[in-house]
C-alpha cells in the first residue's frame, strides 16, 4: 500500500511558532536520518489525522513529498494532546535502500475459528502479542505478519520461532534468544479448578479408616511411655 504524505519546510521554530501552527490547523514535525541534517517541517492536521487511522501508515515505507522533493521515510514518533484528538508533533526518519531498518509491525491472526482449542475445546485465543519488532531492508518490509492458529490446541501456545517471516525479515527478540509466546489458548479456569478438586478428593486423607484386609499400622508410642517401659525392663533384669 503506497502512502504519500505532503509537507512543507517550516521556517519558524520555538513554542510560540508551534502554537500558532496548531491554531492554523497544521502540525509541526521533524525529518531526520540517512546521514543528512534534520529539517523542520509542517503538515496539514486533517490529512495527517486521516492517515494515522490506517494501520499501514505506522509500519510502512512512506513517500514524503516535501516541497516537490519526494523522499522515502518511516513514521517514528507521534505526540498527541493529553485529552483532545489533536496531533501535537510528528517525527519522520529518512531511509536508505541499502541500510536495514528496525521497526514494529502488526500481527494478523487467522483461522482462530477452526483452531481445535476453540472449535472443539470451547476455549478462546489469548493474543499475548499484537506486534513484533523486526529488522530488514526497506524493500523487504512487510505491512503485517500473519499468525496461523489453525492447529492450536487447548493449553498450547505459538512462539516466535513458529512464525513464518518473509524473506529478509528477522525477529529482534528471537535473535536475542527470547522465543516468546505470541498466542495461546489457555485451559478455562473452571476446568483447572475441577481437576484440582478431583486430585484432592483422590488423595488419602490423614486419619481415615484403613481399607478392609489392610495390615494395621504399627502402634506409635509416646516418648514418656517408651522411657517407663525401658526402666521397667532394667529393674526386672536385676
Amino acid at each position: 500500500m503506497a502512502i504519500e504524505v505532503n509537507a512543507t519546510p517550516r521556517g519558524t521554530q520555538g513554542k510560540g511558532a508551534a502554537r500558532r501552527l496548531r491554531h492554523a490547523g497544521k502540525v509541526p514535525g521533524v525529518l531526520y536520518g540517512a546521514d543528512k541534517g534534520a529539517e523542520h517541517i509542517e503538515l496539514e492536521h486533517q490529512e495527517l489525522a486521516l492517515n494515522l487511522k490506517h494501520e499501514a501508515f505506522h509500519a510502512s515505507i512512506l513517500t514524503l513529498n516535501l516541497a516537490g522533493e519526494k523522499q522515502q521515510v518511516l513514521l517514528r514518533d507521534i505526540q498527541m494532546h493529553p485529552w483532545r484528538t489533536q496531533v501535537m508533533h510528528v517525527d519522520f526518519q529518512r531511509v536508505a535502500k541499502d541500510k536495514k531498518i528496525r521497526i514494529k509491525v502488526p500481527l494478523h491472526f487467522v483461522h482462530a475459528e477452526i483452531a481445535p482449542g476453540v472449535k472443539t475445546g470451547g476455549g478462546s485465543v489469548n493474543h499475548v502479542m499484537t506486534e513484533i519488532d523486526i529488522t530488514c531492508l526497506p524493500g523487504d518490509l512487510p505491512e503485517f505478519i500473519e499468525v496461523d492458529l489453525a492447529h492450536l490446541e487447548m493449553g498450547h501456545s505459538i512462539h516466535l520461532s513458529e512464525l513464518t517471516l518473509p524473506k529478509g525479515v528477522e525477529s529482534v527478540q528471537l535473535r536475542s534468544g527470547d522465543d516468546a509466546v505470541v498466542a495461546t489458548i489457555p485451559v478455562p479456569r473452571a476446568e483447572v479448578e475441577a481437576e484440582v478438586e478431583a486430585a484432592a478428593a483422590a488423595a488419602p486423607v490423614e486419619g481415615a479408616a484403613a481399607a478392609p484386609g489392610a495390615a494395621p499400622a504399627p502402634e506409635q508410642k509416646a516418648p514418656e511411655k517408651e522411657e517407663k517401659e525401658r526402666k521397667s525392663e532394667r529393674v526386672d533384669r536385676r
